[in-house]
């Protein structure tokens, strides 16, 4: 067992006691809850803003295209541009602009306004997410990272179970616009905890420096992570966002079952969150591999069992257990790999989270368009998942690599220093006689 027990090694130790959680990081989460049920609520909404707004379901369904993309170009974008500004006025500013972008959703007259306030609001969530984790993790010890960003996450896997169903439930009863001013007004909330509860974070002494924060994309560590991020997280959502065909046309569910089945995936990933940061902090590794290789065996159990509604429902909610029980792993670290750069450290992971879950769907679409069955994105998520392993593995080398040659450095630096007290023991062992010999000639 001794490849178990590398695997499972604390990553860094871990402080002797737990010290209490900063409640501005809670604060951080309650705000993300409004981030994340505006990035997934549309699910639930596009036949009715495709009638309002007179296009076809596909053309709605860009709307979600277009919040992904703009996560995915705008957590570095806006990193790079905040890089200097302080912290706590950059997370002011970008959740009162999501804000307004849900206000001008809930006005918007037109398809291309509603599109466009889409992307604006994609823009501040990505600079949000980006900004906020570099502060979390500024306000908590080192060994408190993955914890610190369960919370965040933990804010996404609530609104998994309560803001999206809230908003598919405000939408079919008072239209869809509702959802957007409600998310508005949640957004207004967390404007006041941020303004409130957030402390002043500092800059460094020495100013960023944009060259200097780019350098992270030159380690290849960094490049590892990125790619096992989008895989992980693609090969999850590539079969979550066609579960409810697959519920409906292959597990032969009603259609009022859907919403219920999406809200147990959320309860799943809410107590994933719960314990895979709770234990993340001491085996990134262990919880990575453990929660990559749990969700390949979902998917693929997804893909045989399919059939029957138990089994499907059950694997729901374990599918959404094993995806954010490897996430608070999967963002600290990224912070461990990039930490010379913190805040593009938390955009480069918000990207590669949305690079997953964009090309994660488009995959099992493709599937599905060449006629391999509902059953295929499962078959495909596993697939990405395995080669996330793969990815995860060579991301170990590295690290153990790594390890390997500072343990040689410092050892080189014992025996040069061992050697260089020798010497000036030899000397002083040599002076010592010379002195002798010449007071025995005097």
């Amino acid at each position: 067992m001794k490849g178990a027990s590398c695997l499972f090694a604390p990553d860094m130790p871990a402080p002797a006691t737990r010290s209490r959680m900063p409640i501005a990081v809670y604060t951080l989460g309650t705000a993300v809850f409004a981030l994340g049920t505006s990035e997934f609520m549309l699910s639930g909404l596009l036949p009715e803003i495709a009638r309002d707004m007179d296009v076809t379901i596909p053309q709605a369904g860009l709307l979600i295209s277009a919040f992904a993309i703009g996560m995915v170009v705008g957590a570095p974008l806006l990193a790079v541009a905040t890089l200097r500004l302080p912290r706590r006025t950059t997370l002011i500013t970008l959740i009162s602009v999501f804000g307004l972008g849900q206000v001008a959703g809930a006005l918007a007259p037109t398809y291309e306004i509603l599109f466009a306030s889409r992307v604006v609001s994609a823009l501040a969530c990505a600079g949000f997410w980006a900004v906020g984790a570099a502060v979390a993790i500024a306000m908590v010890d080192l060994g408190q990272r993955a914890r610190a960003m369960a919370v965040m996450i933990g804010g996404l896997s609530v609104a998994n179970v309560l803001g999206v169903p809230a908003g598919a439930f405000l939408g079919e009863h008072l239209g869809w616009r509702s959802a957007f001013w409600a998310v508005g007004l949640s957004s207004a909330i967390a404007l006041v905890g941020v303004v409130t509860l957030i402390p002043r974070i500092p800059l460094p002494e020495q100013k960023p420096r944009l060259r200097r924060e780019l350098a992270i994309y030159k380690d290849r560590a960094v490049w590892l992570q990125i790619a096992l991020i989008a895989l992980a997280a693609g090969g999850v959502f590539c079969a979550f966002s066609y579960l409810a065909p697959l519920l409906t046309d292959v597990a032969g569910l009603d259609s009022a079952w859907v919403p219920w089945v999406l809200g147990l995936f959320g309860m799943g990933a809410l107590v994933g969150t719960t314990v895979g940061g709770r234990i993340a902090d001491a085996h990134l590794f262990g919880v990575m591999f453990s929660g990559i290789a749990a969700s390949t065996v979902f998917l693929v159990g997804f893909a045989l069992l399919a059939g029957s509604a138990v089994a499907v429902v059950v694997l729901a909610f374990l599918l959404g257990f094993s995806a954010f029980y490897t996430a608070p792993a999967l963002n600290a670290r990224m912070f461990n790999v990039a930490g010379a750069a913190p805040t593009l450290a938390g955009a480069t992971t918000t990207a590669a989270f949305n690079l997953g879950n964009t090309g994660g769907p488009w995959l099992g679409g493709a599937v599905i368009d060449a006629d391999f069955g509902f059953r295929s994105p499962a078959w495909a998520g596993a697939a990405m998942t395995v080669t996330a392993l793969g990815v995860a593995y060579a991301a170990l080398r590295v690290q153990r690599t790594r390890g390997a040659g500072e343990v040689s450095r410092r050892v080189a630096g014992n025996v040069a220093a061992s050697a260089e007290t020798g010497n000036v023991a030899a000397s002083s062992e040599k002076s010592a006689q010379d002195t002798a010999a010449d007071r025995a000639r005097s």
